[in-house]
């Protein structure tokens, strides 16, 4: 899909931002991606971080529903901190020197809880975990918000990223009818 004629480059990091957390929305809603692996790909793909999709598949895979379904961390926060390494970390042995990483981890979580009240996957799902529907539309927003606030932290340290942005990915729309067609072609390759 074509970007829009009047928005052929988002007006700011803050645009750019929220076009990452629409894309993680859109995976995570159409059937395609679970929260943590919507928004480490929309990220990912969408900042140029240079990992492969199926790597990104496989390092979020126990990561949603809280931690493999422990019902713990939000996933959708998991795939802000995997981004947040991804971007800003600093690759010294042992981990160590890597202070803007674990502030900016911080911020994240900080940022979510204040906005929903808790970053714990049982506490958010609570009252939609019975209704597909309303469950799959709240997690799809969830993902949206930690995707958006992660590309705020990341691109507030490196604002060089938005210049290299991928946004033709970005502005991809992702439904439940072509998110379906991509997992059954997935399945039968």
């Amino acid at each position: 899909m074509n970007p829009p004629q009047a928005a052929a480059k988002p007006s700011g990091n803050q645009e750019l931002s929220r076009l990452i957390g629409q894309r993680a929305r859109d995976l995570f809603a159409s059937g395609q991606m679970l929260c943590t692996a919507a928004v480490l790909s929309a990220l990912n793909q969408g900042l140029g971080g240079g990992l492969d999709p199926e790597l990104v598949l496989r390092l979020a895979g126990g990561l949603y529903q809280g931690l493999g379904g422990a019902g713990c961390l939000c996933g959708a926060v998991s795939g802000g901190n995997l981004a947040l390494g991804l971007f800003l970390g600093n690759g010294k042995k042992n981990g160590r020197g890597a202070r803007r990483l674990a502030a900016a981890a911080q911020e994240l979580h900080d940022q979510f809880k204040a906005g929903q009240g808790s970053t714990c996957c049982r506490v958010l799902t609570k009252k939609v975990k019975h209704d597909h529907k309303l469950h799959t539309a709240q997690c799809a927003g969830l993902s949206g918000l930690a995707a958006e606030l992660a590309a705020r932290l990341i691109l507030a340290q490196r604002p060089e990223l938005a210049q290299a942005a991928n946004l033709d990915y970005l502005w991809q729309k992702e439904t439940k009818a072509n998110g379906l067609q991509r997992v059954l072609v997935a399945l039968g390759s």
